[in-house]
């Protein structure tokens, strides 16, 4: 793609060291299970607010997140089944919590989770077809509150 003056705006690949800190041995077993394709925050492009895009292809059977928290910003996660005769099939079922209630979702939906609202942890408990997770929230960087720390 030629530069121009909004090249920037359009983003392809995750934010460089995105995520937790990998050998190779452990990339290779996430990535059997889920990739990230897009993720962006002001530090991707200036002004932005953070933006997450995952595909779960197999059960880890961790939680992803795997900690409750919360957030001082509004947050969607949405979750949608790749069915195109059905696209309201979610293609599998996923258990989350929300201010500590537990909730399986089997069907393609958007949940919003209003700041302060203590939420996660994630589980993909059934996969027959990979789950596109998105999440996003107005705020420049993605940080989350676990027991009175922040992390990001």
């Amino acid at each position: 793609m030629s530069e121009s003056k909004y090249a920037k705006n359009i983003i392809d690949r995750p934010k460089e060291g995105f995520g937790p800190p990998e050998t190779p041995e452990e990339a290779k077993r996430r990535e059997e299970c889920v990739k990230f394709p897009i993720y962006v925050d002001e530090e991707v492009v200036p002004g932005a607010y953070y933006f997450m895009a995952a595909w779960w292809k197999k059960i880890t059977g961790k939680g992803s997140p795997a900690e409750e928290h919360d957030h001082e910003f509004d947050e969607y996660l949405v979750f949608l089944g790749t069915n195109p005769e059905d696209p309201n099939d979610l293609c599998g079922e996923v258990e989350l919590w929300l201010g500590g209630e537990k909730h399986i979702i089997t069907k393609s939906c958007a949940i919003f989770i209003p700041a302060g609202l203590k939420h996660a942890p994630i589980y993909f408990r059934k996969i027959e077809r990979p789950i596109w997770y998105l999440a996003t929230g107005p705020t420049e960087k993605y940080k989350k509150a676990i027991a009175g720390k922040e992390k990001q």
